[in-house]
């Protein structure tokens, strides 16, 4: 029997390919499911309302602001923020259970390993050799209102990390990735312009795409994941690489 409750939060527009994948995962522990769409003209909604009748249309004001509004919504003593293109695997359902069976649980928050899965293969190293805060308290916590990237802000405590991998299926297909990775370069673009950060030159937006890829590629093992890792290396040095030719842009008015 779970001693403590929970709430899932996700935003949608257009995700009819991949979001009941993520709702069948988290439906039997959720006590509630809160979706903020965005403007769907798929079936997106449709498959929501199956799963949760708390279900609000919204504008889109970037991903920060939707998710602090998500969370406004959310009622239970804990709250479990997951993307639609994401899903619990069953070590991490089964996690998950277990902590909110407990009688008391110490941590403020915890961390998902993060299990990225593309073009067939769940990615072990790379950037997938990381964990991502999404599990945490209600009361006390917050989003930053950016752009995109955005963190939750936990209330004071200690942060745990949970058992299992949260699935991340982050590209329909290489299309899609690319158009992906070009969004959100240009958006981390405007979010450090925003808020004040240089770029230092051409020059040093050169350096910081080739670092990218020797920190994934090779200090995080990104060169374990075979092909795929090397594609995604790639990507993460390109978008690093657009991001601050973008805000060098944007300081020369350009």
């Amino acid at each position: 029997m779970k001693k403590h409750t929970l709430s899932v939060m996700l935003i949608t527009k257009n995700e009819a390919d991949r979001v009941e994948r993520c709702l069948v995962s988290i439906a039997k522990i959720a006590d509630e499911i809160i979706v903020l769409d965005s403007g769907s003209t798929d079936d997106t909604l449709a498959i929501c309302a199956k799963y949760t009748d708390k279900i609000t249309l919204t504008d889109w004001p970037g991903y920060g602001k939707q998710k602090q509004r998500a969370l406004e919504q959310t009622r239970c003593d804990w709250v479990l923020s997951i993307d639609a293109d994401e899903a619990l695997d069953e070590t991490m359902q089964q996690a998950l259970v277990a902590l909110l069976s407990q009688d008391d649980i110490e941590e403020s928050a915890f961390c998902l390993p993060w299990g990225v899965t593309l073009y067939g293969k769940t990615l072990k190293h790379g950037r997938s050799a990381r964990s991502v805060l999404r599990l945490f308290k209600r009361e006390g916590a917050r989003y930053t209102l950016d752009e995109v990237h955005e963190t939750v802000i936990p209330a004071a405590g200690s942060i745990g990390q949970l058992g299992g991998l949260l699935l991340h299926y982050t590209h329909r297909d290489y299309g899609h990735g690319l158009s992906k990775a070009a969004q959100y370069a240009w958006l981390g673009s405007q979010k450090y312009h925003r808020k004040g950060k240089k770029s230092h030159g051409l020059t040093l937006a050169l350096v910081r795409g080739f670092w990218t890829f020797f920190h994934i590629y090779v200090l995080r093992l990104g060169f374990l994941d075979g092909r795929i890792g090397f594609i995604m290396a790639m990507t993460y040095a390109q978008v690093s690489f657009n991001k601050y030719v973008g805000l060098w842009l944007l300081e020369n008015n350009r």
